[in-house]
């Protein structure tokens, strides 16, 4: 798999080495002076099952492990098991494998974390062992003596930082944690509820990192940093250092703090202060430093992301006592309220941020890969979006490092049901109650995250509830931890409205679905999910993996079940329990509205036009609305990504390959953009602009084109937009009012004739109907669907691509198509039966009819390619389609594969899934990562609704 240059870069200096250390102890200590910090790099696991249940002896120097598991520095069980091919994920993973590969049993006992290190113990120094999250519960030894047991040391998110100084032995000293079994009922762990099957050993392990470190009598602990500036213009601002001390000494001592924040522009600032501790004492230590004329950090979107380093150390006379880990921050102000709906609303910098992001997954086994994760980001913001929202999956501190670099907000907190929300008025969850002990372990957990994600100019806000708000013995504990510690962004109840705390008041985020498909013009009503307020997690489900990515985890069996089992419930779907176990709801959308599917591949295709249509009319809604009398004020699209491979729930598959869902979102999530209203009796059309800095003439041009490619409707309309807001500039009634299925085209231009947005519709004569009243809490049936079947009879096209020599410069040309966009319009459309409405799904009583698209001439292409230019390790190649048939070309899907056939992931594609009216030549770009072969040759295979037989596009370096 390639990893695109950028997101290594950005990834290379967070990546931790995990891989095998050698079998016997290092004879270098890892912490040699004061100051020194280190992670354990490595550990042998194994089973209690295997191993004396003298805990005692097994942690003293010595004893053999020669026959355990070689593990890296953090990992579950079933993370080791796999990082020494016990079992590989890709068997693991396909079709119901996983049912029946792995002994469940083995993970019914706890399992042992050990490793030797090598110390050489000074005088007058302390030395410290820092656990960061085991999950859920654990012993901790050292050279034979326990530290800490399974009573205290609970919860997957609880660091402990112990003092060992008085342990320490000359030479070998052994390490040793005993992790106990996980249940997710029982315990605080990461657990995926219906997203995908439990992990076999429900994530047991120590999932984070085991830290070292090296002190004289003085010690720093928990460094913040705030600033104090507001979001408006100013020539300075003050910094707020906040460093607990600590003299782990038996008598009292005098010193001081010195050190420096390190300006974006290399320059330093320095700050210092005098400390005077007693002997075992603890306290606060406040410094204080002006920064002139401060670079402020913006969301990727509106800015640059400077950023401040703070480098701080403990001295007693002229030594060293303690080194701070590096603490780095921006200066930006984040604030949120409730506006006069009640719905939340957040303001970066002083500017109204319209939320839109969606919902990340951790790996299924908790593997952390940054440069995986730093795709996935480059991802989000390639599709338009802001913000990522962690439900619970906090992962490691790299990925806030992570998001601070690119401009990527983070909606972080706590998981949904389980133990977490196992709240005394909670009837909906299984989770166990909480007793006593359970907030004593919540307030670590809150201590240990917010120290963690202080000061990262990326977070946007903790949600200390997910799906049910903290009691009133809870809330209270998560948020004073939070201002302990300094919080500077919202501290939010929870993700819904069913309730709240006293002390924190309404979340204003609604959480009313759905989670299952709905038709388009759902989200431009006024109901439940539609585009109004903020809506925490909600989707259309979708999410379809292409053929290639399928053949990967699928046996040809299972995929022939995707469309000649419409009803079946699939393993790879949610849980057997869930109400998501099959594809049903979708299904009887796609037959409805396309036809039944007359092959694997015309299914497949049906299912990329239904998940980008989906996720368009999202975004573009929630886009469109930001400026309504009640607005739009937040999105998060459920989900982002999955633990596993997964056939929904997704804007891009398990091996990051993007497809409908991704494309529909990303023209959906363009800066400057003109969308169609779906639902609205005129036909209204919107100019979005979520820009700070663009505003003036537009010009949109109108074209509404029949299946026949004959012309309806051509016209321009004259706009003016204005930064950071949205408004119906035209209408086109004539969408609204069709016999067949047609085509309707929108071409937003600034004053320079530069295309910003081009979006094409597929429209149908007859509308979805919700019904309402019979709607679940994650779906709003149809009773009438809108009917796309009279597309199957579109003509051929002739369709001819070239592929231009590869470029490597970033940016735009003044001729080049920023933005481009296609709707298909049905006679019919999409009736929602609100009344009947679910918290996941809203009936639709008429579904709007695609049928005719069925008769669609076809279209015929044929491709050439110039030689690539490669540079910095990245190569991007310009695409250039033509259409030269009398009929569109409807929904080109176009993919890059390697001279073997595979697929080349991850990929950016500046457009897909194209349709282009007769005689359109559209420009198209693709990026990819060019690895350290000196020569490649691949191709671009190309194929659409009414396009087939296509000669690929050949391209080399």
């Amino acid at each position: 798999m390639r990893f695109l240059s950028l997101s290594l870069a950005v990834a290379a200096a967070f990546a931790r080495v995990a891989t095998a250390s050698p079998a016997r102890a290092n004879d270098e200590s890892p912490v040699k002076n004061a100051g020194d910090a280190a992670a354990i790099k490595g550990w042998y696991m194994q089973s209690t099952v295997h191993v004396s249940s003298d805990m005692l002896a097994v942690s003293k120097p010595g004893f053999d492990t020669s026959s355990w598991y070689r593990v890296g520095s953090r990992g579950t069980v079933m993370a080791g098991l796999l990082e020494n091919n016990v079992y590989n994920d890709a068997d693991l993973f396909f079709s119901d494998n996983l049912k029946t590969m792995v002994d469940q049993s083995q993970f019914n006992v706890p399992w042992l974390y050990r490793e030797e290190l090598t110390f050489n113990p000074a005088n007058n120094q302390r030395y410290f062992l820092e656990t960061n999250g085991i999950s859920s519960k654990a012993d901790v030894y050292l050279n034979g003596k326990q530290l800490a047991s399974k009573e205290t040391l609970t919860g997957a998110y609880a660091g402990e930082k112990f003092d060992i100084t008085q342990h320490l032995l000359k030479g070998r000293n052994a390490v040793l944690i005993r992790a106990y079994p996980t249940n997710y009922l029982k315990d605080f762990a990461l657990g995926y509820v219906d997203w995908n099957p439990y992990p076999p050993d429900n994530g047991t392990g120590v999932w984070r990192e085991v830290v070292v470190s090296q002190t004289g009598p003085v010690s720093l602990l928990k460094p913040r940093v705030v600033t104090d500036y507001t979001g408006k213009a100013t020539s300075s601002v003050t910094a707020t250092i906040n460093i607990v001390v600590k003299n782990s000494g038996t008598t009292s001592v005098k010193g001081t703090l010195k050190g420096s924040i390190k300006e974006p522009c290399g320059a330093n600032i320095p700050v210092s202060a005098s400390y005077n501790l007693k002997a075992n004492e603890t306290k606060t230590v406040t410094l204080t430093a002006k920064i002139k004329d401060p670079q402020i950090w913006w969301p990727k979107a509106w800015g640059a992301q400077p950023l401040y380093a703070l480098d701080i150390a403990a001295y007693i006379g002229s030594k060293v006592s303690d080194c701070a880990a590096q603490r780095t921050f921006g200066v930006r102000h984040v604030t949120s309220s409730l506006n006069s709906h009640e719905d939340r609303a957040f303001a970066v910098n002083g500017h109204p941020f319209l939320v839109t992001g969606a919902g990340y997954s951790a790996d299924m086994f908790l593997r952390f890969d940054p440069a995986k994760l730093a795709q996935q980001f480059e991802y989000i913001l390639d599709m338009g979006q802001n913000t990522v929202r962690l439900e619970g999956k906090q992962e490691h501190p790299e990925l806030y490092d992570i998001a601070d670099r690119m401009g990527l907000m983070v909606l972080a907190g706590w998981e949904c049901c389980d133990k977490w929300e196992g709240w005394s008025y909670n009837d909906e969850a299984d989770g166990v109650k909480w007793v006593d002990a359970d907030y004593v372990t919540a307030e670590r957990q809150m201590e240990h995250e917010a120290y963690m994600m202080q000061g990262h100019a990326s977070l946007l806000g903790f949600l200390v509830g997910s799906d049910f708000w903290p009691d009133e013995r809870a809330s209270p504990i998560y948020v004073n931890k939070l201002k302990e510690l300094d919080w500077d962004v919202p501290i939010i109840a929870s993700a819904s409205l069913r309730g709240f705390p006293k002390n924190l008041g309404s979340s204003g985020m609604k959480m009313d679905g759905p989670y299952d498909w709905v038709p388009p013009n759902y989200w431009y009503d006024t109901q439940l999910g539609a585009a109004f307020g903020f809506g925490s997690e909600l989707g259309s489900g979708v999410g379809t993996p292409e053929l290639s990515s399928l053949k990967k985890f699928l046996t040809e069996a299972d995929i022939n079940d995707l469309w000649t089992a419409p009803d079946k419930g699939l393993y790879h779907m949610s849980t057997i329990q869930s109400s998501f176990y099959d594809r049903k709801i979708y299904n009887d959308a796609l037959y409805a509205r396309y036809g039944a599917p007359t092959s694997l591949e015309d299914y497949l295709l049906k299912s990329q036009a239904m998940d980008y249509e989906a996720t368009r009319s999202e975004f573009e809604a929630y886009s469109a609305l930001q400026s309504a009398d009640r607005p739009s004020t937040g999105i998060i699209y459920w989900m982002l990504n999955n633990a596993w491979p997964s056939l929904h729930w997704n804007l891009f598959d398990y091996y990051l390959k993007p497809a409908g869902s991704y494309f529909g979102a990303k023209i959906g999530g363009r800066a400057e953009h003109v969308a169609f209203g779906y639902g609205s009796t005129k036909g209204d059309v919107w100019l979005i602009n979520h820009t700070l800095d663009k505003k003036g003439a537009r010009s949109i041009k109108i074209d509404l084109l029949s299946k026949d490619g004959k012309t309806l409707v051509s016209r321009s309309v004259a706009a003016t937009t204005t930064p950071n807001h949205s408004k119906s500039v035209a209408t086109v009634p004539e969408a609204t009012a069709l016999k067949e299925a047609a085509f309707l085209r929108l071409v937003l231009s600034n004053s320079a004739n530069e295309v910003l947005s081009r979006n094409v519709y597929w429209l149908a004569p007859t509308v979805d109907k919700l019904d309402w009243d019979n709607s679940t809490w994650y779906y709003t049936p149809v009773t009438q669907f809108a009917s796309y079947q009279s597309l199957a009879t579109i003509k051929r096209a002739e369709l001819s691509a070239t592929a231009g020599s590869a470029v490597v410069a970033d940016g735009n040309s003044a001729n080049e198509v920023l933005s481009r966009n296609v709707y298909w319009l049905a006679p019919t459309v999409d009736k929602l039966d609100w009344d009947n409405s679910t918290w996941y799904y809203t009936p639709v009583t008429q579904f709007a009819s695609y049928q005719s698209l069925a008769t669609i001439k076809r279209a015929e292409l044929s491709a050439t390619a110039g030689s690539a230019v490669v540079a910095d390790g990245k190569v991007k190649v310009v695409v250039t389609l033509e259409n030269k048939a009398t009929v569109a070309a409807h929904f080109v899907r176009l993919e890059l594969r390697d001279g073997e056939g595979e697929d080349v992931l991850p990929v950016v594609w500046s457009d897909n899934y194209v349709t282009l009216w007769p005689g359109e030549k559209v420009v198209l770009s693709v990026g990819w990562a060019a690895g350290e072969a000196e020569s490649w040759e691949g191709k671009v295979d190309i194929s659409g609704i009414n396009v087939e037989g296509v000669e690929a596009v050949v391209v080399k370096w």
